[in-house]
């Protein structure tokens, strides 16, 4: 069920295209100042869904509710809503300035007041030296931000982006990811992002909303989407993650064990269900410890060996491959915490693996 007190609220929202289901009985809570991000694969329904949110498409189905009121027959040019897409549609012909004033000048706000909120938004967004520009002079970071400014110049109830940093380089995104998030909770503006990058999200976004084939199929803060992943595809979907295929074997208040191809795997929280049912275990590679030396005492009981495949080293980290005596292929990553700090595990080496009881999670779908 949704809250009722969010600032946006979605109830069971359907968009079909003909005999195409894109999206099915969305429900969602979005709070007032929330940053709120829809991640998914492409054609999982979430720029369907802010298309709807910006009046762009018609729900067939459910109601859209902005600070309680009914969106449904408020056309999209009289909504308190403003849209920032990938491509930033900014006017070449127009300097920066102007192409913040641009909507000021459409609504036919007094001259004043044009200038005072086009130069209060450069300021914001740190371009006031760029305000003659044209945008060919412009950075594609520096775009991206006049188009932002032009998107809260008109001080819209919500803002609605759209693979807002799509068109950048890795590190320009990274770098932008952050400027994006503070001069939106500097401005205090409800904001709904559509990505495809899990960074992106995770690194923006307060809570996030998971979609496959036009369902939510999780809503949380990023660790606990990552932490606490509901099902297989957010698990597989979230970062890297082992899955191991079993049956419950043990099923207790506070604990449970599942019967794996890797041998029995403890776990050290319940999981309401039956014995012998079809589960798998979730185990983030960063959280598996891996040696040639036979492990620690107290390692516990999730203890079992391999030999090393396949062996990467991105800087901050190692990955291993380690293929388990059933074959199973498990990835192992290893944190590089000094610059002379080299494993001493190679390739083909017979190695241990092992994590704690605390470190999987069991999922059931």
């Amino acid at each position: 069920m949704t809250d009722p007190a969010g600032f946006l609220v979605t109830e069971k929202v359907v968009k079909r295209f003909d005999d195409a289901l894109a999206v099915d009985e969305v429900s969602l809570s979005i709070r007032k100042g929330e940053i709120f991000a829809l991640l998914g694969s492409s054609g999982c329904g979430k720029s369907t869904l802010l298309r709807m949110l910006a009046g762009f498409e018609t729900p067939t189905a459910g109601r859209i509710l902005l600070g309680g009121q009914d969106l449904a027959t408020v056309p999209a040019y009289e909504r308190p809503v403003n849209m920032m897409f990938q491509s930033y549609a900014l006017f070449p012909h127009l300097s920066v300035w102007e192409n913040v004033a641009f909507g000021l000048r459409r609504e036919g706000l007094p001259k004043a007041e044009i200038q005072q909120r086009t130069d209060e938004m450069l300021a914001l967004v740190q371009l006031t030296p760029y305000a003659k520009r044209k945008p060919h002079q412009l950075s594609g970071g520096q775009q991206q931000r006049v188009a932002l400014a032009r998107s809260l110049a008109k001080r819209p109830k919500l803002l609605l982006l759209d693979e807002p940093l799509g068109a950048l380089d890795k590190k320009l995104r990274e770098q932008t990811q952050f400027e994006l998030v503070n001069i939106i909770e500097k401005v205090g503006v409800t904001c709904v992002m559509v990505t495809h990058d899990q960074e992106e999200a995770m690194t923006m976004a307060s809570r996030i909303a998971i979609m496959s084939k036009g369902r939510v199929l999780q809503v949380g803060t990023p660790s606990e989407i990552y932490e606490h992943p509901v099902n297989r595809f957010v698990a597989d979907f979230i970062g890297n993650v082992n899955l191991f295929e079993g049956k419950l074997s043990v099923d207790e208040p506070d604990r449970c064990a599942v019967s794996s191809g890797i041998g029995e795997i403890h776990v050290g929280h319940g999981m309401p269900g039956t014995l012998g049912m079809p589960v798998a275990l979730a185990v983030r590679p960063e959280k598996i410890e891996i040696s040639k030396a036979p492990p620690p005492a107290d390692a516990g009981p999730n203890v079992f060996k391999g030999k090393v495949k396949e062996i990467a080293y991105f800087g901050a980290h190692n990955t291993f491959i380690v293929v388990a005596s059933n074959g199973q292929r498990v990835k192992i990553t290893e944190a590089n915490t000094s610059r002379h700090d080299l494993s001493d595990i190679t390739w083909e080496d017979e190695v241990y693996f092992w994590w704690s009881d605390t470190a999987g999670v069991v999922l059931r779908d």
